[in-house]
């Protein structure tokens, strides 16, 4: 093959078809859901259509399409980018996205029940829980590079298009679950536990990078070492720098993942704190509107009793911490 320059790297592109057929499918199922959702007088967010087609489906398209996938049978580096991509990147881009609310919104009452049935039977609450879902990706990865899974599917065509797919169906077992705004999670994953399970992952993830990057037997050895163009880097090295970009990828990946969910969870303290206000103002002006100001020529009514009062929000409010609180009051 030619060799990979900066050139060839930006403008080398193949057609692999039934990586094609998934993004249509899935662009054309999401595009549906806005343009129902819409039809019904409800709002999706351009943000969320965005980060679905060009961070989720772009990626995709990259890492099957591009020149990644034109060298990855020759040099290790792209096809370990190609894994990264599928299995951090695109999983991202497509949990930004919130295809489940979506989902739910778009379609009739009885298909949205049984889609959130669906979300939350046995099977899919194992394999979404987060410690493993965690463990699916780490073991995906590992499974991938230290077993001959990647080496046979260097040879045989089918076998790789399948690890793509599960790659990517491994990545968004763990993002999808803790983005998404449908309660697919147990109650006790509120988001500073998601925040903390995300940070762990960051680190998990960081793990097979540094193990490619250090492992000292070649992956796949055979195949790349018979296939070395000339105008390549030694085979050992090649696989080296593969390590690093799976590495660098994986810890870029974790900062906006992390933000996200601190940014969902100042939203859902604002939301909130805004209900509880409006909840106050309520039972203010019910109070307001019983008891009217005494008139000039009626003597002043005297205070309310303290049964009439406003009471304070823990006792009215339904939550964990009104209730610590309401315990609190009730030892003293």
């Amino acid at each position: 093959m030619a060799e990979l320059t900066a050139g060839r790297l930006l403008t080398s592109w193949q057609l692999d078809v039934p990586a094609m057929l998934l993004v249509v499918a899935l662009g054309g199922l999401y595009g549906w859901g806005v343009l129902r959702v819409r039809a019904r007088g409800g709002v999706w967010s351009p943000a969320r259509t965005a980060a679905f087609a060009v961070l989720g489906l772009g990626t995709l398209v990259v890492a099957t399409m591009s020149s990644l996938a034109v060298y990855d049978h020759v040099l290790f580096w792209p096809a370990a980018v190609q894994n990264i991509l599928l299995d951090l990147v695109a999983p991202l881009g497509l949990a930004l996205g919130d295809p489940l609310r979506l989902g739910v919104e778009a379609l009739p009452e009885p298909a949205a029940a049984r889609l959130r049935r669906a979300m939350t039977g046995r099977v899919l609450r194992l394999l979404t829980f987060p410690l493993v879902s965690t463990a699916l990706v780490l073991a995906t990865e590992l499974t991938v590079y230290f077993t001959p899974y990647f080496a046979t599917a260097l040879r045989v065509g089918w076998l790789h298009e399948l690890m793509y797919l599960h790659l990517l169906a491994a990545g968004c077992l763990f993002v999808v679950p803790v983005l998404t705004r449908e309660e697919t999670l147990p109650a006790w994953c509120s988001h500073p536990v998601r925040a903390g399970l995300v940070f762990l992952d960051g680190v998990i993830d960081a793990i097979p990078g540094v193990v490619v990057m250090t492992h000292g037997t070649l992956i796949a050895g055979a195949w790349y070492l018979h296939h070395h163009p000339a105008w390549a880097p030694d085979v050992l090295h090649d696989q080296q720098i593969g390590g690093g970009a799976m590495l660098s990828i994986a810890e870029l990946v974790a900062l906006p993942f992390l933000l996200t969910i601190l940014f969902q969870w100042a939203r859902a303290e604002r939301v909130q704190t805004a209900a509880l206000d409006r909840r106050l103002d309520e039972q203010q002006l019910a109070v307001a509107v019983a008891v009217p100001a005494p008139t000039a020529s009626e003597p002043s009514a005297p205070a309310a009793p303290a049964a009439d009062r406003v009471r304070p929000w823990w006792e009215t409010e339904e939550n964990e911490v009104a209730s610590r609180i309401r315990r609190q009051h009730g030892e003293k």
